[in-house]
């Protein structure tokens, strides 16, 4: 699918990822999972889920900024917050939450971090956005939009409030 950011109604995409993530924890009989966003774009989609499946446990958040296998190319992202688990995960079904699934390194680094703080029963990944280009065999359990982007576009969700989704094109060499 290709994406035109301005005909995407993403509380129509984000009420059909709630379905289907309710569905799947019927499936699997999780009752009350924790749920975990990825900041930023990810902890505003969590938000916006943990919302509409009425989730009774608090929401949790990951900042993977020194998880991240590029953080000496990169280096510190300015925003770096502190990732707060409200209860302990060990044993828990936990729903990972993100905006864009790409290569799969943001993810990749997420586990990490979960793991050094537990060892949960299951991880389901949920996430807006799959653009493809994976470079590691992760894969989301529920996607809210698949589109097919060139190497160098990326996407970008704008929020809270409201959520909306555009494509950063690279600078033109000129």
């Amino acid at each position: 699918m290709s994406l035109d950011p301005s005909t995407i109604d993403i509380d129509t995409e984000l009420e059909g990822m709630a379905n289907r993530l309710r569905v799947l924890l019927e499936e699997r009989a999780i009752a009350d999972p924790l749920m975990v966003g990825i900041y930023t774009g990810g902890a505003w989609v969590a938000a916006r889920l943990h919302s509409l499946l009425g989730l009774t446990e608090p929401l949790g958040m990951l900042d993977i900024s020194f998880y991240r296998d590029d953080f000496t190319r990169v280096g510190i992202n300015p925003q770096v917050r502190p990732s707060h688990l409200p209860v302990s995960i060990d044993e828990r079904h936990l729903v990972l939450v993100d905006d864009v699934l790409g290569t799969g390194r943001t993810i990749r680094a997420a586990l990490n971090e979960i793991f050094d703080y537990g060892r949960p029963a299951s991880i389901m990944l949920a996430t807006l956005v799959e653009r493809g280009g994976r470079e590691l065999p992760i894969q989301a359990d529920v996607v809210g939009l698949n589109v097919k982007l060139t190497r160098h576009q990326h996407i970008k969700l704008h929020g809270p409030t409201p959520l909306r989704l555009s494509i950063v094109e690279p600078p033109q060499k000129g």
